[in-house]
Order: structure tokens, then C-alpha cells, then sequence
């Protein structure tokens, strides 16, 4: 369907006017020297707005809008973006324009959940142009915060939460990798060998593992289907049929009333080895033998390998991670670390007390948690609880208030999403203008 719309041409009479001739216009329909109508252009910036040149053109062109990406890109870049309101939460963070090489700061208005800005300037220019900013959250950058001690004094500054955690990992970590010589005592006591156990009595029942043997579970569900079968007052040839066994199989079933009569072939074959093995107290099934036989024929048997030596960064994810999380192995592992090491021993329960703190936002209690740290010989969680007294009041804020950088870190992957989703070839303009853009 086609709608021609028909306009009037009017002709100014007037000498001085610079308009000789002018369309008549239809309001929210035309525009002067509009291509597209109000209504399509929106359709369209919209488009632009959630996937730039090429992707929005295709879709467009689905939609049945015709749309060259140089035009999207165009609606793009003449898009009028509003100024932000007052910010009273502000969240600061930088990204890699170019990693290791450029780098550009992102700010958050962390009430609104939507960034305001995308600064290659100093963030203490921004600050100043905006007094009414209460509460600043960042990472523990000393740039940042020398920039908002002198922009905004008036601004409560609050460290990151997870930066803190982080921080404090690296320090478990450097504290961790100068004690392992525990790591390796501890491995070495636990898996040397030692005088072995009295094996236990052998049962034909079991496997080398103490499970029932795969026949015998097979004979003794055989042999209940056709008894329950027969209470019914079913034929051999009836119930050979409905359980698809051998009518042989089922007349000898059914002539045995107890199924250990059938068991005791299964579970008493002999062979030459059985007495020597059985001497040596192996309780185990007859094809572990054969299979270790085969491999000593072949030649190619080995011992198995002792355990690896758990690395330094296995002994800090137990350390870092939650006791009720950890698996059992796991928690058997640190309980032997910390057995072997008081130096560990300590830092798990530095660590632990420093949860707390975080968990039940007990700021006020960072200084008797430093002054616990500074009773140990731990050179690495030392220079972290000093670098904290450095920056005490941004950390007791952290460890204390609700606020924190994680909607800030979302918007960095945001960023980081829009940037590769145009192959890391769209100006600083247009970059620009899609971070600010939220649909």
C-alpha cells in the first residue's frame, strides 16, 4: 500500500525575506527538509541507538525501513543528550580506551543506576563544576582520591568492598608462596608410606571397592522377577516372554527357591591364583587380578603417582572461600595447612575476622583488626593493614555503608561490550554517545 500525501508550494511576496518559496508543512508528520518522518526517524535512532551501522541497517531492512548505516550513524552522532540531574551517589571507575595505553574514566550516578559520564579530563575538573556530590565511591586509586580530597572536600569517600577483598587476596597470596615449604611438609607426611593395614575378610559378594559385584546384583534381579511371577500363577513360557529371558534361564529360577543357590558358582570360582591373593589378603573381584595379570604380561604396569604437591594458589582459594562452602576434601586440606603452619594458621583467622567486618559492616572495628595483624610475623598482610591506615576513613566507609563500585564495574563490561560489538572502530564521539545512551 502506497499513501501519496499532496502539500501546497507558497510563495513569499515579501522582497527582504530570504525564503522565496516555502512547502506547507503537516505537524508530526513533515519536517522541513526531513527525509523521514518524525515518527520513522525515531524508529530509526532507536535502531542506531541499540546496534550502530551495519547491524541496525540490517535489522532495519527487515523491518522493512530503509536505512543506509552511514545514516544510522548519523542519527547517532545528532542525537541530543540531556545533562544529568544532581548527583548525589557517584561512582568512579576507569577503562581501557587502548589496554596499556589509554585510559578514560566512567562516572556513575549509582541512585539513578545510569553513567552521566565518560571523561578523558581530570575527574577534579567534573567535581568541581558539581558541589552538590555527597558520597563518592571508587577504587583504592590514589589518584581518585587525592582528586576528590581536592575537588569535592565536602563528599564522604567510600572504598570498594570487593577492591578491599582483592587487595587483601594478594597479600594472602605473597604470605602463602613464602611459606610453602609448609604446603610441601604437610604433602610429604600425609602421602608417605606407611606400615600396611590388615586387609578384611574376603567376601565374593563385593567388589575391590565394598560394592555389590555387577553379576551379582544381575543373578539376584533375575531371580526375583520370575518368583514374583510364579506367586501369580504364571507359566515358564508366559513369563519367559514378558521379561524377554531364555525359558531355560526361568525354569532354573523357578526351580530355586533361595538365590544365594545360585551365588555360590558366581561368588567360590576358583582359579590358580586365588589362594596366593587371598593369602596376601586381597578381598577383591577376580577381574582386578586378571587385569593387573594381562598388564604384567604385557610389561606395562606402573605404580600410581603420588598426589600433586597443592599449589599456592589451590591453598588460597580454600583460605579466601568460605568455611560452609568448602567441600570436604577441601576443608581436610586447610585443616592440615594450618595444623603444619602457624604462620597460615594466623592468616586464615586474619582473614576470617576480616569477612566479618565486611559481612556485618563493622568499620569501626578496623583498627583493632590492624593491631591483630601487626602481632604476627606476616610482612605481606602487614603492608596491607598499613596501605588501609593510609586511606582509613575511604575503608571504614567501605566497611561500613551499603554503597560499594559494583554498578560501576557492570557499566565497564557494558563499556567494554559496545566496543567490541563495533570491532574497536567507533570514534571517541560515538563512543560517547552510546555509553550515555540507555535504552
Amino acid at each position: 500500500m502506497v499513501i501519496v500525501v499532496l502539500t501546497r508550494r507558497f510563495k513569499c511576496l515579501t522582497a527582504e525575506c530570504s525564503s522565496v518559496t516555502f512547502a506547507e508543512q503537516i505537524p508530526g508528520l513533515t519536517r522541513p527538509h526531513a527525509r523521514y518522518t518524525p515518527v520513522l526517524r525515531d524508529l530509526l535512532g532507536s535502531v542506531a541507538q541499540a546496534l550502530a551501522g551495519r547491524p541496525g541497517a540490517r535489522l532495519a531492512r527487515r523491518l522493512g525501513m530503509t536505512a543506509a548505516k552511514d545514516i544510522l550513524l548519523r542519527l547517532l552522532r545528532t542525537t541530543v543528550l540531556t545533562g544529568p540531574g544532581p548527583v548525589r551517589v557517584l561512582g568512579i571507575d576507569d577503562f581501557a580506551l587502548l589496554k596499556g595505553h589509554t585510559y578514560a574514566t566512567l562516572l556513575v550516578d549509582l541512585e539513578t543506576r545510569r553513567p552521566i559520564g565518560r571523561e578523558a579530563a581530570p575527574v577534579a575538573r567534573w567535581l568541581a563544576g558539581h558541589p552538590e556530590v555527597q558520597i563518592i565511591c571508587r577504587d583504592r586509586a590514589s589518584a581518585y582520591a587525592e582528586a576528590a580530597r581536592t575537588a569535592a572536600p565536602q563528599a564522604v569517600q567510600v572504598a570498594d568492598a570487593w577492591h578491599l577483598w582483592n587487595n587483601l587476596a594478594k597479600a594472602v597470596e605473597k604470605t602463602v608462596t613464602s611459606h610453602d615449604d609448609c604446603l610441601r611438609t604437610t604433602h610429604q607426611a600425609k602421602h608417605q608410606p606407611g606400615d600396611p593395614q590388615p586387609p578384611a575378610e574376603p567376601d565374593g559378594m563385593l567388589d575391590v571397592r565394598g560394592r555389590p559385584r555387577q553379576i551379582v546384583a544381575t543373578i539376584r534381579e533375575r531371580h526375583r522377577g520370575p518368583q514374583e511371577l510364579l506367586t501369580q500363577g504364571r507359566s515358564l513360557r508366559g513369563i519367559s516372554r514378558d521379561l524377554d529371558l531364555d525359558y531355560y534361564a526361568v525354569r532354573r529360577y523357578s526351580r530355586t527357591a533361595n538365590v544365594d543357590e545360585l551365588l555360590v558358582k558366581v561368588t567360590q570360582r576358583r582359579t590358580l591364583l586365588d589362594d596366593y591373593v587371598r593369602d596376601q589378603g586381597f578381598s577383591g573381584d577376580r577381574s582386578v587380578v586378571n587385569s593387573h595379570v594381562r598388564l604384567l604380561k604385557q610389561g606395562t604396569i606402573t605404580a600410581p603417582p603420588p598426589p600433586a604437591l597443592p599449589k599456592p594458589r589451590r591453598a588460597l582459594r580454600w583460605i579466601m572461600t568460605r568455611p560452609e562452602r568448602l567441600r570436604s576434601k577441601e576443608a581436610v586440606g586447610l585443616k592440615e595447612i594450618r595444623a603444619a603452619c602457624p604462620e597460615l594458621d594466623a592468616a586464615v583467622g586474619h582473614v576470617r575476622a576480616f569477612a566479618v567486618l565486611m559481612h556485618e559492616h563493622r568499620g569501626e572495628d578496623l583498627n583493632e583488626w590492624i593491631e591483630q595483624v601487626r602481632q604476627h610475623d606476616l610482612p605481606a598482610l602487614r603492608q596491607f593493614a598499613n596501605g588501609l591506615l593510609h586511606d582509613r576513613d575511604a575503608v571504614v566507609a567501605g566497611l561500613s555503608s551499603t554503597w560499594s563500585s559494583g554498578q560501576v564495574e557492570g557499566q565497564v563490561t557494558r563499556v567494554k561490550l559496545i566496543k567490541r560489538a563495533g570491532y574497536g572502530r567507533a570514534k571517541l564521539d560515538l563512543l560517547r554517545t552510546r555509553i550515555l545512551l540507555r535504552l
